[in-house]
């Protein structure tokens, strides 16, 4: 393989690539590592592609593997318990970019929680068969298993799925944005006081934010977010849903830090869960600066 061919294999797959390796990773930063680990391999392992696979079943194989290498220890871990998106801190959100060839291939939220509960050679071979499409053969080659093995990994993986994700597989893809949504986001964003607040939740919503417990029911839930605290927002979008990037002032050096990133589940026009993601990675992972001026 010449290096133009792995630079145009490299510009075709990249998104595709990094959305594969969000579904097995569960968050941005992790699934880029990933990406750039797997391509980094592949120009080590150029001169020994044969041809017989696409490129693009090729780096998929490579990063499978990779996640796979990089989580052997998860393997021993007791199973979790509850909602991951309330405790788990490696979750994260992915940016919905415009006209993104991948949009298409990303997952809801719910979904990555599900995830978690899988052990990691359950997740990819799930990842695989159901999310990418992949025969069983072509899975069990990529896993070094055989064909038995593999449907074995991946109806296990199913029945662990079924307990926590929706049971209408349709329901996992990344939803539609409509501007209904982006109505709601504006209205939140703009909501500065409990009542109007309250007037946007549905009575039984709750905000998770790991490590915190979750904040639940629309009482409660409205006397948090009405806090007096100096915010900046930035309306987002990420995994299909709207999102809303919020900037904490610093009164040191008076800009706008970074620090949460809310992913919204609308139901019934009301805001029914508000996924909160702490920390500047988050806020990178949607393509935004650290910080806002004052």
């Amino acid at each position: 393989m010449d290096e133009a061919w792995l630079a145009a294999a490299y510009e075709d797959h990249q998104r595709e690539l990094r959305a594969h390796c969000y579904r097995l990773a569960g968050n941005v930063a992790d699934a880029d590592e990933l990406t750039q680990e797997a391509f980094l391999r592949a120009w080590r392992a150029r001169d020994r592609f044969d041809g017989r696979a696409s490129a693009r079943t090729w780096l998929y194989r490579i990063a499978t593997n990779l996640f796979l290498d990089t989580r052997k220890a998860a393997e021993r871990r007791t199973r979790p318990a509850g909602d991951p998106l309330e405790w788990d801190l490696a979750i994260g959100p992915y940016p919905d970019v415009a006209g993104d060839v991948a949009a298409g291939e990303l997952v809801e939220l719910a979904l990555i929680a599900a995830l978690r509960f899988l052990p990691p050679r359950q997740r990819a071979a799930f990842v695989l068969r159901d999310l990418d499409g992949w025969t069983p053969a072509e899975v069990a080659d990529t896993l070094g298993v055989a064909v038995a093995a593999t449907n074995s990994l991946v109806q296990r993986a199913r029945r662990t799925i079924r307990e926590h994700a929706p049971a209408d597989p349709d329901d996992w893809r990344r939803p539609p944005l409509t501007a209904a949504d982006e109505a709601i986001l504006r209205r939140y964003a703009a909501a500065s006081d409990e009542d109007a607040l309250r007037m946007l939740l549905a009575d039984d919503v709750r905000i998770t934010m790991p490590p915190e417990p979750p904040v639940v029911g629309k009482d409660a839930v409205s006397v948090f977010l009405a806090r007096p605290l100096d915010w900046h927002h930035v309306a987002a979008s990420a995994n299909g849903r709207p999102a809303l990037v919020n900037y904490l002032r610093n009164p040191e050096t008076g800009r706008y830090e970074g620090l949460v990133v809310d992913v919204l589940r609308i139901a019934g026009g009301k805001i029914a869960e508000i996924n909160a993601f702490v920390g500047a990675h988050h806020v990178a992972a949607l393509g935004l600066p650290h910080t806002q001026p004052g």
